[in-house]
């Protein structure tokens, strides 16, 4: 199938590791040109050589902090003058932060600010230059709506859900699709070496919990990621779309 994304321009947040890395590789392999953003800045070059070495246009190379002040406008100005515009936005910074029930405002602050708040800068960044050229594709990873706990990652991807599907509504008169996908356990830096370290905890883990048996790969949510954000994919938004092998267990 083609996706007709050839010549798209897409921008993709949290792009050194896990998610953003896979999503970068495909969109790219599908024609896009990529620009790539992480705090690490060895590793986006090195993910930009590997795309490279495909024969695909080489990633344009952000490095910056979306939880710094100014980011997201700095972020949309650095990506539209290697692009020309940003068509397509793939929001993947964020992490988990569990903490315990009476956590510090500070704690929260920050947590909310990298989950939700930057999220949303950035993406009204964006926003403007879409609506003018009446196209754009907007995919936000999130998380679980099943916290075992008390997660600041948890309470604002669920803020997220609700944002993204009123923006949905105000936005696809333009042409304008927002979507959000909470992914299950991916093979990324978090799972494998913050939330599953043990091998042997983490085959007990699927075991229990994922219906089809192993982990997933970032290239299971990039594969996707990018029909979403292609023309083919008009019909989608304001969705939530689990990509967990199974492990939810609410049928809606």
């Amino acid at each position: 199938m083609d996706l007709q994304l050839d010549g798209r321009t897409a921008l993709v947040t949290g792009a050194s590791q896990g998610i953003g890395k896979g999503t970068a590789r495909v969109l790219s392999a599908e024609g896009c040109r990529v620009a790539i953003v992480a705090r690490r800045e060895a590793l986006l070059e090195a993910l930009a050589d590997e795309i490279a070495g495909t024969g695909a246009a080489r990633p344009a190379i952000i490095v910056d902090d979306v939880t710094d002040d100014g980011a997201p406008a700095r972020i949309r100005e650095r990506a539209c003058g290697d692009l020309g515009g940003v068509d397509i936005l793939v929001n993947c910074a964020g992490g988990t932060r569990p903490v315990p029930w009476d956590a510090p405002d500070d704690a929260w602050d920050e947590g909310m600010t990298l989950n939700f708040e930057m999220l949303r800068r950035l993406t009204h960044e964006v926003v403007p230059g879409m609506r003018e050229r009446k196209w754009g594709r907007i995919i936000n990873i999130t998380g679980t709506s099943e916290p075992g706990a008390v997660n600041i990652a948890s309470s604002a991807k669920a803020a997220v859900h609700a944002w993204a599907k009123g923006l949905s509504r105000v936005l696809a008169p333009d042409g304008i699709t927002i979507n959000s996908l909470p992914p299950g356990r991916i093979n990324s830096e978090q799972i494998l070496e913050r939330l599953h370290k043990d091998p042997v905890e983490r085959q007990a883990f699927i075991d229990a919990n994922i219906p089809v048996g192993y982990f997933g790969e970032p290239e299971d949510m990039a594969c996707l990621i990018a029909f979403l954000a292609s023309p083919l994919a008009r019909y989608i938004t304001g969705e939530v779309i689990h990509v967990d092998g199974g492990m939810r267990h609410f049928a809606f």
